[in-house]
């Protein structure tokens, strides 16, 4: 290793040759700015290079026809050297990226890289950006560093011997910062959604883009959380400062943070500075889905530009224009997909940010090309809430993707799906439901007897999960609920009690989440009177999660929204032996006021349900009611 003159950069950069230049909060702008003086005696050189921070100073064009540019990731300025005609875009996945250095089609002449100074050992370390530099370190001819002072020492595979570099500058400079992500209501909406389908003791993956990062701060209440992403930023750290993200659960590399590369603040630089917690590796290793499907309950959160309603997952492009890169969504899709109860999860705003268009959509924009394909995505997450599509058909793709679009656009997408035969032509799309728990959000876990049941309103596409309810039921069960012996229940029928319109009627399930599904586990409804000061309200709870205190839940649930549409009392047509049913209206101050020797009609004050309420809720805890 040796002193770098600017007179050995025409021996250095050989005609045609391509130089990589490292990326991240890594980009060595000292040594850029050197190489880029002796442009003038270049010709026909390519630069390879992934997403940076701060400015790409050797896309001016000024140096057209000189270097021309390759990027695996493209910021606006990129994309407009695009479209130009002055650089190129390859998509490619992160974790395959060190394989084009090593075997081809990029074989690297020269690696522009920034290190720490060395150590005794004579090591200098590669600090918050291993990636894809150790291999272009490991593979290109000739490696010239810029040795800076402020780089932070990592541990992991972030080492790479003196030896290894051909020639150095030294510079002192502080990294870049990336700034803070703007995030407004619908993200944290998102953040919230997410959050319920992420577990305690689960590893996690974050994406870049504000709403991935919305839901990692939707997660400080979590505990035990691991930590495997080849993105490693400050919502993440702070994940780690309270106490979320302990690493104590993973199943492999336990305690261990796995990390690619670092970008964020001069805190987080900081931060990770010699911090044993974390083990830095290069992008084929950690982007590897063989190696993240190790993970148990692995949980990948990436965000998206545009979704159709089978589920196709457009990310680096809309229609021909290319945007930002596909970057970690391949890899850690397929292997949370892998993992033994891992979650991938797409998160998007329901339209762009003018509000205008869309991101759920009956046709993908001619040229839009497609990053994850429908049969490896299980969730999508938009601020109106979670569609879960892994194993399922079409139809109820469609339909559950339909009501996490913007209300705007339902009937649209609904329009379009229907011309295509995806959807039941009865089937329609009732006004946005009501909020029911804190934060805006309409769903909560809650627990009963140690179990805990996600209770949320119903939607048209529960009418598949009616069906299933229906049919596990016994002949009694049957009876009780709707007063005669009723042997089926058609698809019709089912959506007829699934598709309520919220604002007026109310209707809430509580599942249980068995084999990666939402199974039925009881109903509670009302139906509004004409008068609008009553209703009447029904249940129906699984014969196996019964005596667990569902129904007097959900009668307090119930009661809590309706006093606030200004109902006084609730009434129910009960038969004389559906004893438990009776029994508890009667706690709660109901009484007769009819009994024709068939049903009786009891008749149930808010105020003593709403009296008593507390009592229903006394041994459950409510999960993510924020």
């Amino acid at each position: 290793m040796k002193p770098l003159s600017p007179q050995e950069w025409t021996r250095i950069v050989r005609p045609g040759g391509r130089v990589f230049i490292g990326g991240g909060a890594s980009v060595p702008f000292a040594l850029v700015e050197s190489f880029l003086s002796a442009a003038d005696s270049y010709k026909d050189v390519e630069i390879v290079h992934i997403y940076g921070l701060g400015d790409s100073p050797w896309i001016d064009p000024k140096y057209d026809g000189i270097i021309r540019t390759n990027s695996f990731f493209l910021t606006r300025r990129l994309r407009e050297a695009v479209e130009r005609g002055q650089a190129d875009y390859t998509p490619c996945p992160l974790s395959e990226i060190a394989s084009l250095f090593r075997r081809g089609p990029l074989p690297l002449d020269v690696a522009l890289i920034q290190v720490s100074p060395p150590d005794a050992d004579g090591y200098c370390s590669l600090g918050v950006s291993v990636d894809v530099v150790r291999s272009a370190a490991d593979h290109a001819r000739t490696v010239v560093a810029q040795i800076n002072s402020k780089m932070p020492k990592t541990c992991g595979d972030s080492k790479i011997s003196v030896r290894k570099i051909a020639h150095y500058i030294e510079c002192s400079a502080d990294l870049p910062e990336a700034e803070a992500a703007e995030t407004d209501e619908r993200h944290i909406r998102i953040g919230r959604y997410a959050a319920q389908l992420i577990e305690d003791g689960a590893t996690i993956q974050l994406g870049l883009g504000n709403t991935p990062q919305a839901v990692a701060r939707a997660l400080k209440k979590h505990r035990h959380l691991g930590i495997h992403s080849g993105l490693f930023n400050d919502a993440l750290m702070e994940l780690v400062k309270c106490g979320a993200a302990d690493g104590s659960m993973k199943s492999f590399h336990p305690g261990k943070i796995i990390a690619s590369h670092i970008v964020g603040s001069r805190k987080l630089y900081k931060f990770v500075d010699r911090n044993e917690a974390f083990e830095m590796r290069p992008s084929e290793w950690v982007y590897d889905p063989v190696r993240i499907a190790r993970n148990n309950r692995m949980t990948s959160i990436n965000g998206a530009r545009e979704i159709d309603l089978t589920g196709q997952v457009v990310r680096d492009s809309s229609g021909h224009r290319f945007y930002g890169g596909i970057g970690a969504l391949q890899d850690f899709v397929r292997g949370a997909g892998r993992s033994k109860g891992g979650r991938p999860i797409i998160v998007l705003t329901s339209t762009c940010d003018e509000g205008i268009h869309s991101r759920i959509v009956a046709d993908l924009q001619a040229g839009s090309g497609v990053s994850t394909g429908r049969g490896d995505v299980h969730y999508v997450v938009t601020e109106f809430g979670v569609a879960a599509l892994h194993g399922r058909s079409i139809r109820e793709r469609v339909a559950r993707l339909v009501e996490i679009a913007h209300p705007t656009h339902r009937e649209k997408l609904l329009a379009g799906a229907r011309t295509r035969g995806w959807l039941p032509k009865f089937f329609t799309m009732p006004p946005a439901v009501t909020a029911i728990t804190g934060g805006n959000v309409e769903s909560a876990w809650i627990k009963f007897h140690k179990k805990r049941f996600l209770l949320r309103p119903l939607f048209p596409s529960d009418m598949w999960k009616i069906q299933e309810f229906f049919y596990t039921h016994d002949e009694e069960t049957v009876r009780l609920r709707y007063g005669y012996q009723r042997n089926r229940m058609t698809g019709e029928s089912a959506y007829k009690l699934a598709a309520v319109d919220q604002r007026r009627d109310l209707a809430f399930g509580l599942f249980e989440e068995a084999h990666e599904q939402e199974e039925l586990r009881a109903i509670g409804r009302y139906y509004l009177d004409p008068g609008g000061k009553s209703a009447e309200v029904a249940f129906v709870v699984h014969e196996d999660s019964r005596k667990l205190g569902m129904a007097g839940f959900l009668l307090g649930k119930l009661a809590q929204i309706a006093r606030t549409r200004g109902i006084t009392h609730f009434w129910a047509s009960v038969l004389p032996e559906n004893r438990a049913m009776k029994n508890l209206f009667l706690a709660v101050g109901g009484r007769n006021v009819s009994d024709d020797g068939g049903e009786e009609e009891i008749h149930v004050p808010l105020e003593g349900i709403l009296r008593l309420r507390p009592q229903f809720l006394k041994r459950k805890r409510i999960v993510g009611d924020e």
